[in-house]
């Protein structure tokens, strides 16, 4: 039998939300939208604020201990640090967000030309720090566009963003439905399986119980400094 998925062939990390102001004045993450994951904030520690933008309009969610909130794809989203600002991610699809299924808020020049995407999405192996916040300014730049044309009840920025958003992940589709089908896919079929088992009376896969450990990691994140657990390489116990 194959190894089973994280809970939900979900994906876990943890997260120190970035501090440092950028050119609006708060401290912060990088704005950036999922093309098809859903994500999820469980605040463990400190104050801030979840800013959302969509064809709904800007939002602004408190964050503080014991706060979780849940946001789908489309969701622009920017995590803003008031202090000590501490988080559990889950994210649906796991392995897709991985593998480049969020697109941050460059501005439009930017994003329509998949290149310069590339060159200004992508830390060097030296100075990441520096890099780190010149890509989050640059991030930040293009969410206050949309943000502020929203605002003023223009949402072609928005329309236009989505639109690139998607041509610049299309290309990875392919390859993301395969993971998909052998993560989400896989467990949804497996917990089919065992209800047809068990509604045979069926005990078999009891006895294939199983304790599994995800390796822990650290790098830089879009939003901040992540531990990591590589859910999709677990240790069996």
């Amino acid at each position: 039998m194959s190894v089973p998925a994280f809970p939900g062939a979900t994906s876990v990390s943890r997260l120190s939300v970035y501090t440092g102001r950028c050119a609006d004045g708060l401290e912060g993450g990088t704005p950036h939208v999922h093309t098809a994951s859903t994500e999820a904030y469980v605040v463990t520690g400190g104050t801030g604020a979840l800013q959302t933008v969509s064809r709904t309009g800007f939002g602004q969610t408190p964050l503080r201990a014991g706060t979780t909130v849940w946001f789908t794809p489309g969701t622009i989203h920017r995590a803003v640090n008031d202090g000590g600002l501490e988080v559990v991610v889950v994210m649906s699809n796991a392995g897709l967000p991985e593998a480049g299924d969020a697109v941050m808020t460059f501005p439009p020049e930017v994003l329509a030309d998949p290149d310069a995407y590339r060159a200004a999405a992508t830390l060097p192996a030296d100075g990441v720090e520096a890099a780190v916040a010149a890509r989050r300014d640059l991030a930040v730049e293009g969410f206050l566009r949309i943000a502020d044309a929203l605002r003023a009840g223009d949402s072609g920025p928005l329309e236009r963003f989505y639109a690139s958003a998607v041509a610049l992940v299309r290309p990875a589709v392919p390859g993301w439905r395969r993971t998909w089908d052998g993560t989400v896919a896989r467990e949804t079929r497996r917990t089919a399986a065992v209800l047809d088992a068990l509604e045979r009376g069926d005990p078999a896969h009891l006895g294939e119980a199983t304790v599994l450990r995800a390796p822990d990691g650290a790098r830089w994140g879009m939003c901040g400094r992540l531990t990591t657990h590589d859910t999709s390489h677990p240790t069996v116990r």
